[in-house]
């Protein structure tokens, strides 16, 4: 575990003991020792500036300058039309969405010797981008049991700048960008929510900004701060008044009352609260919806929740897999059948539509629908009536339709294969759901959320993510989206050590393709699959469309030896073995020394 860096008279800074770093609730202010910060030359080299084009780029990222006046005059105007709340939530998010954004280049392009140097990237990255100088006073972080604290000065902010520019000196801290930024970056980095405070500002008078950051659930009351973000189970939470939003302390117990079957929607990209906006405005209508995102994508529980926050949540939600049903019991199963009404109806038996009458009926993956059972559907939406199989008398039903598809409707129709006045009826208020690869930002969370819930439902105690997997989970493209992810946690939670942490030879074993190179080297003195046991190795690693493990195993031998100049001592030390060790590996796979 790294050492955790002290300040304060004589005692250890700890993320779960706030009195470490308070006295009498106020910043302390003391350092016995001070946080080494790495030179930033290997992030400035990566800005580049392209004036022919038009174009600055900081690694693959786009950039723009922009003057400080006009970030003044844009928060300004945020804040006298929407009010201040509203405006302090877009500021604080769009930081937020930055600071993942730089988290995901820094795991490129920082190969540092210890999660310290890795993680002061953000703060120095912040300074490179001209947005403020940050001096760290105290920092512990063990990403494998989920610990984290940071306590950083924020030297002439510019957001600071911009807001006493415009109202002067106040009570509240103004930085609102900045923390969100140190949010999102933070959360990246762990792989689990962490939430900052800023206690310090300019805005309120101080000669300095200062920042504190830890996970969500070790602050006594982060309701007030999550809000901005926005950050919380839409699953659970959205249904409550908000007056009864639970605090962030009972995220834990939350997670436990949650169903088994539920995916657990949380989130905090563009996407995500672009979907939950859209479900709170048509959901206290009678509007049919149409959920469109591809399969895995958490349809069929923001549908739910759609049920549960309208005015038929009393009423029943009943789910239909369409393409579960055989095409020639699909009007029985959705309408319903008198006794006798064909060979083996022993019963009268009510449908689909029967069953989900004062509610709401999910008709998920709609667009497999035969072309006959689309048209006795759009009766039965037309007419808000229908018949059961074998049955003389009309019954009049109450149903609101939700319905979900993977399939390009709009394509379909040119093609012959769905209904054309079925689709427009349908398609009343479309919401599009995008795939996981478009917001990974919520991916923190959700690792955070998936890992408590699973290891409370198969009795583990799992600290937390290896920053390998960490970095592996936000590298893979997850083709089978949420509920992929979901999968995946739960096997890993299994396959791991009671105690321990989750690592790569526990998530990614049914033959999922990833790229190990950007960040198998990354750790050193966390080397990977070398100070694995072999059959601990991934499928994916070993299977026939990708290296074997001794192939891999070779080509981060000769990349460290080729890194070190043939300095067996060196390279050894990158690898995070021993020197004999790597000597035998060498000789086992036949790969010369050539000493420069």
């Amino acid at each position: 575990m790294p050492k955790r860096h002290t300040h304060g008279a004589g005692h250890t800074a700890s993320p779960m003991d706030p009195s470490a770093h308070f006295a009498n609730g106020k910043p302390d202010g003391k350092r016995s020792k001070e946080v080494r910060v790495p030179a930033i030359h290997d992030l400035a080299k990566r800005l580049r500036f392209a004036p022919q084009q038009g174009r600055i780029w900081l690694d693959d990222q786009r950039m723009m300058l922009m003057h400080i006046s006009s970030l003044g005059a844009l928060r300004q105007e945020l804040i006298e039309s929407l009010g201040k709340e509203t405006a302090r939530g877009l500021v604080t998010r769009i930081g937020y969405q930055a600071g993942t954004r730089d988290a995901a280049m820094t795991r490129k392009v920082r190969a540092g010797s210890n999660s310290y140097d890795d993680f002061l990237a953000g703060p120095q990255l912040v300074s490179l981008e001209g947005i403020v100088h940050c001096e760290p006073i105290a920092l512990d972080i063990d990403v494998g049991r989920g610990h984290y604290f940071g306590d950083f000065y924020l030297i002439d902010c510019a957001e600071a700048e911009t807001h006493i520019a415009s109202y002067g000196i106040g009570n509240e801290a103004v930085c609102w960008m900045l923390t969100g930024y140190a949010c999102g970056y933070t959360s990246a980095f762990m792989g689990r929510p962490i939430l900052w405070r800023e206690i310090e500002c300019r805005g309120m008078g101080h000669a300095k900004c200062r920042v504190v950051g830890k996970p969500v659930e070790d602050w006594e009351d982060p309701q007030d701060d999550l809000r901005f973000l926005q950050i919380g189970d839409f699953a659970k939470w959205s249904l409550e008044p908000q007056a009864a939003q639970p605090t962030a302390n009972r995220v834990a117990e939350r997670i436990a009352e949650a169903p088994e079957h539920s995916v657990g929607v949380v989130g905090i990209s563009a996407g995500f609260n672009t979907v939950c906006h859209m479900v709170n405005k048509v959901a206290p209508t009678e509007a049919t919806v149409l959920f469109l995102g591809e399969s895995g994508v958490g349809k069929e529980v923001f549908a739910n929740n759609l049920h549960n926050l309208s005015k038929r949540a009393d009423g029943p939600f009943v789910a239909v897999n369409c393409a579960s049903i055989p095409e020639h019991l699909m009007e029985s199963e959705l309408f319903g059948v008198e006794r006798g009404g064909y060979t083996g109806a022993t019963s009268s038996r009510a449908g689909r539509f029967e069953r989900a009458n004062g509610g709401t009926l999910f008709l998920d993956e709609i667009g497999t629908l035969s072309y006959t059972a689309q048209g006795k559907l759009l009766r039965a939406l037309q007419q808000g009536e229908l018949e059961r199989v074998g049955d003389t008398r009309t019954r009049k039903i109450d149903v609101r339709v939700v319905a979900a598809t993977n399939v390009n409707l709009r394509e379909a129709v040119k093609a012959g294969l769905f209904r054309e006045d079925l689709f427009f009826r349908l398609n009343v208020f479309p919401i599009h759901v995008p795939p996981l690869r478009d917001r990974r930002d919520d991916i923190p969370l959700m690792m955070n959320w998936f890992l408590q819930r699973l290891a409370k439902k198969h009795d583990k105690h799992i600290t937390g993510f290896r920053e390998r997997a960490v970095d592996a989970l936000f590298n893979y493209d997850w083709p089978g989206n949420v509920r992929e992810l979901e999968n995946m946690i739960e096997r890993a939670v299994i396959l791991a050590e009671d105690g321990g942490a989750l690592d790569l030879c526990h998530l990614f074993t049914t033959g999922e393709e990833i790229d190990v190179s950007s960040f198998i080297l990354k750790r050193s003195g966390n080397i990977g699959l070398l100070n694995e046991p072999v059959e601990a190795v991934p499928p994916a690693l070993a299977g026939a469309s990708r290296p074997g493990l001794p192939e891999t195993e070779a080509a981060m031998l000769r990349a460290a030896v080729a890194e070190a100049n043939g300095n067996l001592s060196l390279a050894a030390r990158v690898l995070g073995i021993s020197r004999p060790k790597l000597a035998y590996r060498l000789r086992k796979y036949g790969i010369p020394v050539d000493r420069a």
